[in-house]
């Protein structure tokens, strides 16, 4: 497997609680930056685009 770039969500709280997000070819890689050797989880862009847009949208109702 190829090494991804991975990226620090710009919405990370104190300390390490935070995300870590990588496109590699055709899925969307996310993991947990307090624990970097632990379980990746794997998505379509599709799906990860969905999400994104479901969040944004319940910001907004808060």
């Amino acid at each position: 497997m190829a090494t991804s770039t991975w990226q620090r969500s710009s919405y990370c709280a104190q300390g390490e609680a935070c995300i870590h997000v990588a496109a590699h070819d055709d899925t969307i890689n996310v993991m947990e930056s307090s624990d970097p050797n632990g379980a990746i989880l794997h998505t379509t862009p599709a799906a990860w685009a969905a999400l994104i847009r479901t969040v944004k949208e319940s910001a907004h109702h808060d």
